[in-house]
């Protein structure tokens, strides 16, 4: 681990987890909400009338589903923040959600096109909050479960 990297996780841990926990309850849930508004805000009606039934059925289900997952991880950190911190099982899903959400911030570097943001205020600036988002996600985590 590089010496700065080394550093941040040495604060954070000092730091008060269980208040790293509850904020990213409340994100994670934030996050599941914003889902709701995706069909509206992507033009869903229109955009996925060229896939056939079964596309246009992943679409909306798979997306409902990514949802809930993230809502009920949202949910686990507000409810069971001391839990998550200070039990084994609590360090394993803290692993398992570390890794989650590295791959997902790793997705965010190399799964999507710099076509979609590159130039554009509002995407640039989505991509890099979200690219925060992910990244602070990891580090706790994974810092939770290594302590």
């Amino acid at each position: 681990m590089k010496p700065s990297l080394r550093r941040l996780c040495q604060y954070l841990i000092a730091t008060n987890m269980e208040v790293h926990f509850k904020i990213i309850g409340v994100l994670l849930i934030a996050l599941a909400l914003v889902h709701s508004i995706f069909p509206t805000y992507f033009n869903w009606n229109k955009e996925l009338k060229t896939l056939s039934l079964i596309n246009q059925q992943l679409m909306t289900i798979h997306t409902f589903f990514i949802a809930l997952t993230v809502f009920l991880m949202g949910v686990l950190c507000l409810t069971s923040s001391s839990e998550m911190i200070g039990t084994s099982l609590g360090k394993k899903i803290s692993l398992g959600l570390g890794i989650f959400w590295t791959i997902r911030l790793i997705i965010q570097f190399f799964g999507y096109s710099t076509k979609l943001w590159k130039g554009k205020k509002f995407e640039t600036f989505m991509h890099l909050a979200f690219s925060l988002l992910w990244t602070y996600l990891s580090i706790i985590f994974l810092a939770t479960y290594f302590k």
